[in-house]
């Protein structure tokens, strides 16, 4: 990988991790009251189908959080994520 160095490209790495984890965070919200919406449908009929998309849309959203969270770690709001991503990117563009 190239290492940037230069606070442009910082700034811009940065900005792109936060908005990758934020993105996760978003997908999980939206999982979250679609599938609480379904299982209450599911369960006012009587029949309990509501599991098989949560558990479908559910392995999509653990994918998304490996691909987010393993390849750059890191929590919290999109604002203390993009100060994370830019002391980490200093960190690797200064090698003393």
């Amino acid at each position: 990988m190239n290492t940037p160095h230069n606070e442009q490209d910082l700034e811009r790495l940065a900005r792109r991790h936060a908005g990758a984890q934020m993105g996760w965070y978003l997908h999980a919200s939206v999982y979250v009251a679609v599938n609480l919406l379904l299982a209450t449908l599911s369960a006012i009929g009587g029949r309990h189908w509501a599991i098989f998309p949560a558990m479908g849309w559910g392995l999509g959203l653990l994918i998304h959080g490996v691909v987010v969270f393993l390849i750059r770690p890191g929590t919290g709001l999109h604002a203390r994520l993009l100060e994370q991503e830019r002391q980490r990117l200093k960190r690797q563009a200064d090698p003393r």
